[in-house]
């Protein structure tokens, strides 16, 4: 019997020792996580360029159109009438037209439609001082056949460099691009794209060179990591635009397409 008890006391000794590390342990763990949570909200210490209210003032941080003025690549035309704003929220639409003619940008396609776009006035640059950019904003963004809204930065003085943020071409595939003289893509379907989604992309130096990572985020989950080279240095356009036909197909919508926009924000950091 006093062995069995011994026995038992020892079983029970041994039980509270391991709880004992166990719980030792999972405190530990909470507050590495704790930690690490901290560290990565303080690591970069953010400065807004372009604040989340914005477009209620949009003459002061936004042009209309292109940065190279009313055409691009598809079926649509820019105008200033086709941009509005109210209680925060900018919406470009995008109505059918005719006999207008052809673009005049490449590939130079018939004018189908009337639509929107506008570009920063602040031009970011990725460099030694500021060497992380985060570009983000909520849209809700219209994904049928012929529409093609997109967010997306592109040089000012030179292409390449280009990063899509968001760019629907007709489906519920959201494409994030790198374009460095060669395309680095990633496609990720999206439920529902004309609800309000949130997209993402933190862009970075790496080391002292002249190179970028990009970071794709749609609704707080990561969806991509690219590399861009040759970004440092350049002067960015951010530009929020609704191009119509082209690559997302045709024939594009008959009646009037929207496209809108909340809280886009552009943040710089000094801190990596």
């Amino acid at each position: 019997m006093n062995k069995l008890k011994l026995f038992a006391t020892a079983l029970l000794l041994v039980a509270i020792i391991s709880s004992c590390k166990k719980e030792t342990s999972r405190e530990s763990e909470a507050i590495t996580s704790a930690s690490s949570k901290k560290a990565a909200e303080t690591k970069a210490t953010w400065v807004t360029v372009i604040p989340a209210s914005s477009f209620s003032s949009l003459s002061t941080y936004w042009n209309n159109l292109y940065p190279w003025g009313s055409d691009h690549n598809g079926t649509a035309r820019m105008r200033t009438q086709n941009i509005s704003v109210s209680g925060g929220v900018l919406t470009l639409s995008a109505t059918p037209t005719s006999g207008v003619g052809n673009s005049n940008k490449d590939p130079y396609l018939p004018i189908h439609y009337y639509s929107g776009a506008i570009h920063s006035i602040v031009k970011p640059v990725v460099d030694a001082s500021w060497p992380k950019w985060r570009f983000s904003g909520e849209f809700q963004a219209p994904s049928t056949r012929g529409t093609w809204p997109a967010f997306w930065i592109t040089g000012a003085d030179s292409w390449p460099p280009e990063t899509d943020i968001l760019e629907y071409k007709g489906s519920a595939t959201n494409w994030c691009n790198t374009y460095d003289g060669g395309w680095e893509s990633t496609g990720v379907n999206i439920s529902s794209p004309g609800n309000w989604h949130t997209y993402t992309a933190y862009v970075w130096r790496i080391g002292t060179t002249n190179n970028v990572t990009v970071e794709y985020w749609i609704d707080g989950v990561k969806r991509a990591t690219h590399t861009g080279t040759n970004f440092v240095g350049k002067r960015f356009n951010v530009i929020i635009n609704l191009q119509m036909e082209g690559s997302s197909g045709s024939p594009g919508p008959t009646g009037t397409t929207y496209y809108r926009a909340r809280n886009v924000v552009v943040q710089k950091s000094a801190t990596l």
